[in-house]
This record gives C-alpha cells, structure tokens and sequence, in this order.
C-alpha cells in the first residue's frame, strides 16, 4: 500500500514537474532586456573578460611587492675525497634549507607595465559596457521584429478571409449569370498566392523568434509569449527625445576604445624608452646548514643588490622605440579618424530617423486612402460595376499599403535604436 502511495505521488511530481516547465517565458520589452543581460553568453563572456583583466592587473602589481622563496638541497659525493698535501679530507654529504627573501627597488618596465595592465582593465571595462549596450539594441530589434512579422502575417490572413468572403459572394453572383466563373476563378488565384505568403510569414515569425531566443540566452525549445504590443511601443517611443539629444562623442565605446588604444601606445613608447634604464633588486638570503661540510666557507645569511644596467644591443632598444614612435602617431591618426566617422555617423543616423517618421507619416495617410478605394471598388463590384479584376487590383494596392505602414513602422524604431546605440542613450533595462 505504501509503495503504490509513494508511486502515485512520484507520477504526480513529474506531471506538475512538467507543466511546470512548459510555462512559456512571458516578457514585456523591458523584461526581456532585463533578462538578456542576466543570461545573454556574449555579455557573460565580456564579464569573465572583465575578471580577467583584473586578476591580470593584481599579477602585475604583485610581481614587485616582495617574494620570499625557500629551498632545499641534499649532496651525497659518494665518498669522494680530496688530498690537500698530507692532508686528505673526505667530501660529506651536505644538507641546506635555503630561504631567499626579494623587493624589487627599481623597474621603469614594472612601472610602466603596471600603466598598461590598468589601461587593458579599463579597455575590458568599456568593452563590457559596449557588448551590454549592443546586447540591449538587439533584444530591443529582434523584439520589434516579432511584433511586425507578427501583424504581416495577421494582415495577410485577413485579406486571405477578406477574399474568401468575396469568392463566396462571387460565387452567387455566377449562379444568377451577373458574373463570369473566370471572375471567381481570378480571386481564388489571388488568394491561393496569398495562403503561401501566409505560409512565409509563419516561417518569417519563427525565425525572428529563434533571434530573440539567442540574445537572450534560452534553449531553442523556449516558449516565449511577447505581452507588448506594436502600437503601445510605437506610441511610447521618445522620437522627440533621440532627435533632441545631443552628441557627445567622448560617449561613444567607440571612441572611448580608441582613446585607449592611444594610451596604449603611448605606454608601450615608454616602455621602450626605459629599457634604457638600470633594475635594481634588493635580496636577504639565509642558510640553515642541517648537515655541513668538513671545510665550509660560506656564511648563513646574505644581504645584498642586485643592479642590471644595459649596455649595448646594436641598436636593437633604439630601433624599438622608432617603432613604437610611428606606431602612436599611426593610432592618433586612426583616433582623429574614428572621430570624423563618428560624427558623420550620428548626422546620418539623425536622417534616417527623420525620414522615417516622415515615411510612416506618409504611410499612415497612403492606408486610409487605400482602405477607401478598396471598400468603393467592392461595393461596385457588388453591384456589377466594376470587374474581378478591379477588385484584386484595389486588394493587392491594400496590402501593399498595410505592409508599407508596417514595414515604415518598423523603420522608425530600428533607426531610432541605432542612434540611441550611438548616443548611448539606453531606454530599457536600466
């Protein structure tokens, strides 16, 4: 009785178990960028990239703070012996346990490496910052890109039932001899191309899907259900507010990252320029003799520095500063570039929003209009004054115009995530 309990209760876990992980992923656009940043593998991966660069910066701080070292070594000359005169004296094995203490007292490489380990952990910082803003844009266009698939597939399965209803009246019109069977047969062509653009919309839908499902970090099986709608975003999108926005180039990741480079290089030029100068290193060494020689000279402990000064390479330290010399002035350049790019960048990014808030303006207008020609077309048809071929004529114009609005709806928020990207103006998530 009790294992058949146990069995029942084990089947019941499972199935709620079940439904429980079948419970699609609800997400507004706003929890949708929110989760992409939690989950997103790219921004994990430039967060690893992160502590990196920081455990990488500690490493090259630690390389001059001091470094204590023991060891220990153990001689056994196999009864070898050495005749001084009338003196022989047999080689015992000898045993030390030697424990070296180190500081560093002068580096110009130490110094200026610790300058260029910090610029990299700056560069893995703004990187960061960089992929989380990229990562925001893309969730925020795959997003829109479901909403319009989704209402480009609504608008053809309402002209494809929009046809059906005129194929039906069509129907009885050739029946009472009003109307020729080639009428009907020309709306039914119309419709069957319109049940296979359905067909691509579905297709279309799915990989926008698939999209979404990969910024945001979810298995390819993840049911996600979208609770915005196109309407609500597009009338809460702050257009005003991106054209209004001012440019501030020293924003950019972009150019940030190139700044860098710059000091980069500029550190790498001193690096060059102090291989010129002397390392000194200061020691304390201390033997404990746990077993000595019969004739052992040397002393237990030991104080001393070390001072390497470089001499002469046949010019090889010279003609590496050369090098790194023409390198800076080459990433100046590249920075003075970047910069001009930038800013033709944002005008450009400033027309594109601009014309196409125009073009939905147009958009919105050309729909109306369309909508009225079809309803006048169809009524005369209705009535036997106008041909099959009126009717599909004004139905191809109407989809055409739904999907131009559609598609003008579309073009608005991509241009204005791309010059809020620029801007580094973030809208969701935040």
């Amino acid at each position: 009785m009790k294992i058949k309990i146990l069995v029942v209760l084990i089947i019941k876990f499972c199935i709620a178990a079940n439904l429980y992980g079948q419970q699609p992923l609800e997400l507004s656009m706003e929890e949708a960028v929110k989760y992409a940043i939690q989950n997103n593998k790219q921004l994990r991966g430039a967060t690893i990239g992160r502590l990196e660069a920081e455990a990488s910066h500690r490493a090259t701080i630690a390389q001059g703070l001091p470094q204590i070292e023991a060891a220990y070594d153990y001689q056994n000359f196999l009864g070898a012996e050495a005749n001084l005169g009338p003196m022989v004296f047999e080689f015992t094995p000898t045993s030390n346990l030697n424990i070296r203490a180190s500081q560093l007292i002068f580096s110009g490489s130490y110094i200026v490496g610790i300058q260029l380990s910090r610029l990299l952990k700056e560069v893995s910082e703004v990187n960061y910052k960089k992929t989380d803003a990229e990562i925001r844009s893309q969730v925020i266009n795959s997003y829109n890109l479901i909403l319009i698939s989704e209402r480009s597939k609504e608008i053809l399965k309402q002209n494809v039932d929009n046809l059906s209803e005129v194929i039906k009246r069509t129907e009885a019109l050739v029946t009472v001899g009003i109307l020729d069977e080639t009428d009907k047969d020309q709306i039914k062509v119309q419709q069957t191309m319109l049940q296979n653009a359905v067909r691509n919309a579905e297709r279309q839908v799915e990989m926008a899907y698939n999209l979404l499902r990969m910024h945001l970090g979810v298995a390819a099986d993840t049911d996600i259900v979208l609770t915005d709608n196109l309407l609500n975003i597009m009338a809460q999108a702050d257009i005003e507010g991106s054209l209004r926005a001012s440019f501030d180039i020293n924003n950019s990741f972009d150019f940030q990252l190139m700044q860098l480079q710059r000091d980069i290089a500029a550190r790498q030029l001193s690096l060059e320029r102090v291989s010129f100068l002397p390392t000194a290193a200061g020691f304390y060494n201390y033997t404990e003799k746990i077993e000595e020689a019969e004739l052992d000279f040397q002393p237990t402990t030991v104080v001393g520095i070390n001072v390497s000064i470089p001499i002469f390479t046949s010019g090889m330290r010279y003609f590496n500063q050369q090098k790194a010399r023409y390198n800076l002035k080459s990433v100046e350049t590249q920075v003075a570039l970047v910069a001009d790019q930038l800013h033709i960048q944002e005008r450009q990014l400033r027309y594109n929003l601009q014309n196409a808030v125009e073009q939905y303006d147009a958009q919105k207008k050309n729909i109306e209009l369309a909508q009225r020609v079809y309803n006048n077309v169809y009524n005369k048809y209705q009535q036997g004054l106008a041909s099959s071929l009126d009717v599909t004529t004004s139905n191809t114009n109407l989809l055409q115009a739904e999907n131009d609005y559609v598609m003008s709806v579309m073009q608005v928020l991509e241009a204005k995530t791309a010059l809020d990207l620029l801007l580094n103006r973030n809208t969701y998530g935040n």
